[in-house]
């Protein structure tokens, strides 16, 4: 098998939906999926051609067996995925909050998800691979924060190229200084930053997306992609990106959106697989959006993953 491209880590849980439409509360039946932000993008790059290694750690219990299961029928490459004998997986509920919008709530504590250790990625690992993704969830708690930042250190000294999605989720966080503080390192050694407007507004108080990607470009990322939901998504890159510098904006692609949940790790995904494959940043940008509106085609953040072929498909549909 040849040598991956991309290492991915971060978590792998089980995400809970309700079975049939309605606020968890009152739900009887709750549904089943494999999930963490970064346990998504990996799938997905698998499903576009690019199986990366995935870096993450499961309970010895059935639902780290149900995962290591899908990241198997999926491609993904394994050598890196620990079983913690001691701790179980991490798990997290699935819904609308009152005003229709997706809420996640999270039983992660004391998890195998989240003992992530510093050090566990062989320093060979690392230098068989061009790109290194991580997400904002593990970075919450310790000892996954000290583990993540530290991989992060290490890609960035490699020379590999490190993206970051901060999904922050401010609700997991006992302090906001330490949200801060944390959000301040990782953004510095990052070189490509997915986000949106919302995501960060703890650490950015930016008028609009012009305002925003310049901040962030000023924090050490090369490269900005900003996600607009149906709206699309715009993106900037600086001198000192391979790509760059480069400025551009999407609207998006229209379909059938059953459920959103991933859509962003999807289009991280394209995000990944397109400047891989020596995609401009104009088309790096229209081909991660249709990654990421196939995403939303079907419940879970899996289900509606694309092929190559699928995303090639609504391209030349939308030309």
């Amino acid at each position: 098998m040849d040598d991956p491209q991309v290492l991915v880590a971060g978590e792998a849980l089980i995400d809970l939906f309700p079975a049939t439409p309605g606020p968890i509360a009152d739900a009887e039946t709750l549904t089943r999926r494999a999930g963490g932000a970064p346990t998504n993008v990996a799938v997905a790059l698998a499903r576009l051609g690019h199986p990366p290694l995935l870096w993450a750690r499961l309970g010895d219990d059935p639902f780290g067996d149900h995962l290591a299961d899908v990241l198997t029928d999926n491609g993904v490459r394994e050598e890196l995925l620990e079983r913690d004998p001691e701790r179980k997986t991490a798990h997290t509920l699935v819904g609308k909050d009152e005003d229709g919008d997706q809420s996640f709530t999270f039983f992660a504590d004391e998890t195998a998800t989240f003992a992530m250790q510093p050090g566990a990625v062989p320093a060979e690992t690392l230098e068989r691979v061009e790109w290194v993704h991580v997400g904002g969830v593990t970075l919450h708690t310790e000892p996954s924060r000290s583990a993540t930042l530290e991989l992060m250190e290490r890609a960035s000294e490699r020379g590999c190229t490190v993206s970051f999605d901060p999904n922050t989720r401010a609700d997991l966080w006992p302090e906001a200084s330490v949200l801060v503080e944390t959000l301040e390192r990782a953004l510095g050694l990052a070189d490509v930053v997915k986000t949106d407007r919302d995501d960060l507004s703890v650490l950015v108080d930016a008028a609009d997306e012009d305002a925003l990607a310049a901040d962030l470009l000023e924090r050490g990322p090369h490269t900005v992609l900003l996600t607009r939901g149906s709206e699309g998504a715009m993106a900037r890159a600086s001198e000192a990106a391979p790509w760059g510098p480069a400025e551009t904006t999407f609207g998006g692609f229209e379909v059938d959106v059953v459920e959103t949940t991933g859509a962003g790790d999807a289009f991280v995904a394209g995000t990944i697989a397109g400047l891989l494959g020596e995609r401009s940043l104009s088309e790096t940008v229209r081909y991660a959006s249709a990654v990421g509106a196939l995403a939303t085609t079907a419940t879970g953040a899996m289900d509606g993953l694309p092929s190559e072929d699928d995303v090639a498909e609504i391209i030349a549909d939308n030309a």
